[in-house]
C-alpha cells in the first residue's frame, strides 16, 4: 500500500467523517488539509494509527486461529449447561439461564 492510501485509511480509521486532501512531498513528507470544519487530527496520531494498522495482518491471523481453535458454540454451551447441571450453587446463580434450557430439556427429552 502506497503512503498516500495508508494515510487515508489511518484518518479514516480515527474518523470516519474526516474530509480532507493529502499531498505527499519527496516520498516520506506529507500535509492534510481538514475540510467542512473536520477536526484535525495530529500526524502523531495517524502514524500510530499507521503503524497500528501495519500490526493487523499478524492481529488477524492470531485472532483467526484463535477463533479456529474453539469448539463450535453449541458445544461451549452444551459444556456450560452440564458444568451448571451438576451444581446447585451454580444453578442457583444462573437460575435464569439455567430454567430456561432445563424446561426445554424436560419438554423435549433425548430418546
Amino acid at each position: 500500500m502506497r503512503l498516500i492510501e495508508k494515510i487515508n485509511v489511518a484518518v479514516k480509521k480515527i474518523n470516519s467523517n474526516a474530509v480532507f486532501s493529502v499531498e505527499v512531498n519527496n516520498g516520506n513528507s506529507w500535509d492534510i488539509t481538514w475540510h467542512n470544519g473536520t477536526t484535525p487530527i495530529s500526524k502523531a496520531d495517524i502514524e500510530a494509527k499507521m503503524n497500528e494498522m501495519a500490526n493487523e495482518p499478524e492481529q488477524s491471523k492470531y485472532a483467526e486461529q484463535r477463533r479456529n481453535a474453539y469448539p463450535p458454540v453449541g458445544d461451549q454451551l452444551d459444556m456450560l449447561w452440564h458444568t451448571i447441571d451438576k451444581d446447585e450453587k451454580l444453578q442457583g446463580k444462573y437460575f435464569d439461564f439455567y430454567q430456561t434450557l432445563k424446561t426445554v430439556k424436560v419438554k423435549f427429552p433425548k430418546k
